[in-house]
């Protein structure tokens, strides 16, 4: 009896070169601080491989342990369950070698840098970086909103990729995304970026590319007025917290707002944005400058406009600060 011919059936599947990949499968990200972990968590928790850079390995593990932190306390809240902790940190890596970056749909440049002249430059080494290791269709997006993404992508080889990606700067959890396309922008990359925020859940505001987009030239304006109806003494601290709080259904009031995003990161915007337009609405008032020169930066510093103790509570006003007349 002559025997039966068998073939092998993966001769009969799909090559791995040939093989359906889903649209954003995987994602890198530059810069692992708030913003950074932020968006890999929320990246992750949709199912996308995240793999992010930092300078070394120290900053690598501190942002792993951050992150894990953040999911614990959510667990302590009812937010998630252990399971669901271990599957989303699983999806995350760290690395401080780009060429781990290598196979990502898209890149996101979420890296801090004091001041505009440093930022720009910094940005720009790091999308060439980038370039050096993603393939010509990665989407490479850069979370700043005071640098536009024109300027920063005007030395890369494929500059039609490049989009500005803005997550909320007041709360992880906010389901709006800002999406800016440089003049260079193609309809493609900035339609491929439409569907990233929607598989992560995100309403995409499309903005034309301007310094500040909507939510950071809106957020100044409103501390800095505050701040100048305080000097005015039209109302104490609080009180002008709790107006915005209870009065117009806001989250948290303007100085509350202000320690939350950092002060110091709020006199960057502000002079990156006044240094733009040199409109004297964008010019810190001279509160803020006074707070940063003191090192009271927000809930990280443990003071800001406020006291905090080390879990990041409010406590009293930080009336040392400002003389009694101003509380």
């Amino acid at each position: 009896m002559s025997s039966i011919p068998v073939e092998p059936i993966e001769a009969y599947g799909l090559s791995k070169k040939n093989r359906p990949k889903a649209l954003f499968a995987k994602i890198g990200i530059v810069g692992c601080g708030n913003k950074g972990q932020s968006i890999a968590l929320m990246a992750s928790r949709n199912g996308v491989e995240v793999v992010f850079i930092e300078l070394t390995e120290e900053k690598v593990e501190k942002a792993m342990h951050e992150m894990d932190e953040t999911l614990s306390q959510q667990i302590d809240h009812w937010g998630m369950t252990q399971s669901e902790k271990r599957s989303i940190l699983s999806r995350i890596r760290g690395s401080i070698d780009y060429a781990d970056l290598a196979g990502a749909d898209m890149v996101i440049d979420a890296i801090l840098s004091k001041r505009r002249e440093y930022a720009v430059e910094i940005r720009k080494s790091v999308f060439k970086r980038i370039e050096e290791h993603v393939e010509p269709h990665a989407i490479i997006a850069t979370n700043s909103t005071t640098t536009v993404i024109t300027e920063l992508s005007s030395e890369l080889e494929h500059k039609d990729r490049c989009v500005s990606l803005h997550f909320s700067t007041t709360d992880a959890e906010s389901d709006v995304v800002e999406v800016a396309r440089g003049l260079n922008t193609s309809d493609e990359a900035y339609a491929r970026v439409l569907k990233f925020a929607k598989l992560v859940k995100r309403v995409a505001i499309p903005v034309e590319e301007s310094p500040g987009l909507v939510s950071v030239r809106m957020i100044v304006v409103l501390i800095n007025e505050a701040c100048d109806t305080l000097m005015e003494g039209v109302a104490t601290m609080e009180d002008i917290d709790l107006t915005l709080r209870q009065g117009l259904s806001q989250s948290l009031g303007p100085f509350e707002l202000a320690d939350k995003l950092g002060i110091d990161r709020i006199t960057q915007w502000m002079e990156n944005l006044y240094n733009e337009f040199g409109d004297i609405k964008y010019k810190a008032n001279p509160i803020i400058k006074k707070l940063v020169r003191s090192g009271a930066n927000g809930r990280k510093s443990g003071k800001g406009f406020y006291h905090y103790d080390a879990s990041g509570k409010r406590l009293q006003p930080n009336l040392k600060q400002f003389g009694k007349r101003w509380n």
